[in-house]
C-alpha cells in the first residue's frame, strides 16, 4: 500500500467535509465502545487479565529470538515450513514462489493487516494470480479498490447504499431487478459469489492473531468462518505474520484471547477461534497438503530495546481506534497507510520513518483514552510524545510550532510571569466573551473554530481558584 501519510492534513480536511463518512464514524462511536464497556463489566477479572496479557508479551519481547526459533522447530516437526523475511519485498517474493510452485491461479485470503502492509494483492495481480478477499468487509473494499479504514471493520466507512451500488456495479451477471435493501441480502449475495471461489482456490493465505511457540500453531480469530474455509480447502496454506505475534504456550494464547474479543467487539469470544498446526496428516479428513509460515520483520526488530518496544505488544483489537476522538473525526483513510488511530500514529513512524509519517504523532489530543482501554496497557500517549520530541530535536517541526513551544517553555520556567499572563488573558477573554459566552473565532485557533465554538472563560484561572479555596479552608 502506497503511503500518503505526508498528506495527513489534507486527508483529514477532506474527511471532515465528507458528510457520509461523518455519519458512519458517528455510528462507530456509539457501537464498539459501549459493547467493550459492557463486556469488561461482565468479567470481574478483566483488569487482572489485562495485567497478565501485558506480562506475557513483555516476557516474549525479552526472549523474542528464543520463542521464534522454538516456533520454527515445532512447525518443522509438524511438516510445515517457516520462511524468514526481512522486508515487504522478501515476503512478496516468498509468497509468489510458493504460489508458482503450486501452479496457483487463484488465492483466497482472510483478513490480514500484514497482507495490506506488503500490498500482496496488487503484487499477485501483477503476476497473473487472482487474490480473492473472503472477509465480507475486505471483499467489499477490494471490489471498490480501496484500502481498509479500520483494523477489525475494514468497510466501516461505507453506508449500506454504497455497498449495494458496488454490488450492482460489479456483479453484472445477476438480475438487475434483484432486491438489495437489507444487510442479509447483501451478505447472501457475497456468500454466493465467494462459495465457488473457496472450493476452487489453489492457495489459501491467512494472517495470524497469534503464533504459539509450544506447538507451532497459528491462531485465527474471525466472526464469519471465512478463515477456516481459506486454510482448509486449498492444497496450500500460507500464514503471514509479523515477528511479535509469537506467544509461549497454549495457556498464554488463551489468556490473551479472553481480552481480545472483549476489547475489539465486546464479545465474550469471537464466533470462530481456530488453531491450525501444520499440514494435513494421514488420518485427517481435510486440511492443506502444504503449510507455510512467512515471518515478516519489516522494521519490527529495530523497535526492540527502544522506547517504542511496548508498541509490539499490540494485538490489533482496534479498541484505541474506537475510543480515539481524532480517529472518530477523520476515520482511517486520513492516516494514509495500513494502520490508523493511536496505534497507527505510533507504529507507522517506526516502520516507515518519522520523516514520512511526521504528522501522525501530532494527530492526537493526548487525552489518554487509548491507554486506559488498551487490553495490553500500551502507553500510547507516552510514545506519541516521544515521537514529537524526536521531531523537535531534529528540527523537523515547523518554525511556528517550534517558536510556540519555546515561548511556552520560557513561561513555564517563570511561574510568576506565567500566572500574570494567564490571569490577564483569562480576564480579557472573559470580558470579550461575556455577552455570548463563546467565541466563533480567535486568532491562531482556526483548527478548532472551523467546526466548533470556544467557550469563553467564566471565572478565574484554575490555579487562582485553587489558591482561593486553600485560603478559605485555612481561615
Amino acid at each position: 500500500m502506497e503511503s500518503t501519510t505526508r498528506q495527513f492534513k489534507d486527508n483529514a480536511h477532506a474527511a471532515r467535509r465528507d458528510a457520509q463518512l461523518q455519519d458512519a464514524l458517528n455510528r462507530l462511536g456509539h457501537g464498539f465502545p459501549m459493547k467493550r464497556l459492557q463486556a469488561a463489566a461482565r468479567l470481574p477479572e478483566f483488569e487482572a487479565l489485562r495485567d497478565r496479557a501485558r506480562e506475557i508479551k513483555n516476557h516474549v519481547l525479552e526472549n523474542l529470538d528464543f520463542y521464534l526459533e522454538r516456533f520454527e522447530e515445532r512447525v518443522t516437526e509438524q511438516g510445515g515450513q517457516v520462511h524468514w523475511c526481512t522486508d515487504a519485498d522478501a515476503a512478496r517474493q516468498t509468497i509468489l514462489k510458493i504460489c508458482r510452485d503450486a501452479d496457483a491461479k487463484t488465492v483466497t485470503k482472510s483478513k490480514s493487516m500484514i497482507g495490506e502492509e506488503i500490498a500482496i494483492n496488487d503484487f499477485l495481480e501483477d503476476h497473473d494470480i487472482d487474490p480473492i478477499e473472503t472477509d465480507l468487509g475486505e471483499y467489499i473494499i477490494q471490489l471498490r479498490r480501496e484500502p481498509p479504514s479500520h483494523i477489525i471493520a475494514p468497510a466501516i466507512h461505507l453506508s449500506m447504499g454504497q455497498v449495494e451500488e458496488t454490488f450492482r456495479e460489479k456483479h453484472t451477471e445477476l438480475p438487475p431487478e434483484r432486491m438489495l435493501d437489507e444487510p442479509t441480502k447483501l451478505l447472501e449475495e457475497a456468500r454466493d459469489q465467494l462459495r465457488e471461489k473457496f472450493i476452487t482456490a489453489d492457495v489459501g493465505l491467512t494472517g495470524a492473531n497469534m503464533l504459539i511457540a509450544e506447538t507451532g500453531t497459528n491462531v485465527l480469530v474471525t466472526n464469519e468462518g471465512n478463515a477456516d474455509l481459506t486454510y482448509s480447502l486449498p492444497r496450500v496454506h500460507i500464514v503471514i505474520a509479523s515477528l511479535e505475534k509469537v506467544v509461549p504456550t497454549l495457556e498464554d494464547a488463551s489468556s490473551i484471547l479472553r481480552v481480545l474479543a472483549r476489547s475489539a467487539t465486546g464479545q465474550e469470544m469471537s464466533v470462530y477461534t481456530t488453531f491450525c498446526t501444520g499440514p494435513r496428516r494421514a488420518d485427517d479428513l481435510d486440511g492443506p497438503d502444504e503449510y507455510h509460515v512467512v515471518l515478516l520483520d519489516n522494521g519490527r526488530s529495530d523497535l526492540v530495546g527502544t522506547e517504542f518496544e511496548e508498541m509490539l505488544r499490540c494485538i490489533r483489537c482496534g479498541a484505541c481506534l474506537n475510543h480515539c476522538p481524532v480517529y472518530g473525526t477523520v476515520g482511517g483513510h486520513a492516516y494514509g497507510w495500513v494502520y490508523s488511530g493511536p496505534m497507527g500514529a505510533v507504529l507507522i513512524p517506526g516502520l516507515i520513518g518519522i520523516d514520512e509519517a511526521g504528522h501522525l504523532p501530532n494527530a492526537s489530543t493526548l487525552c489518554g483514552r487509548c491507554e486506559s482501554i488498551c487490553p495490553m496497557r500500551i502507553p500510547l500517549p507516552r510514545m506519541l510524545r516521544a515521537w514529537r520530541r524526536r521531531q523537535f530535536e531534529r528540527k523537523a517541526t515547523g518554525a511556528a510550532g517550534r517558536a510556540a513551544l519555546k515561548t511556552w517553555a520560557f513561561l513555564a520556567r517563570s511561574p510568576k510571569l506565567y500566572r500574570l499572563i494567564m490571569n490577564v488573558g483569562v480576564a480579557g477573554l472573559g470580558a470579550l466573551g461575556q455577552r455570548r459566552g463563546r467565541f466563533r473565532w480567535l486568532p491562531l485557533s482556526h483548527g478548532w473554530t472551523a467546526t466548533r465554538d470556544i467557550a469563553a472563560p467564566a471565572g478565574d484561572t484554575f490555579m487562582a481558584q485553587w489558591r482561593k479555596g486553600q485560603r478559605e479552608r485555612h481561615q
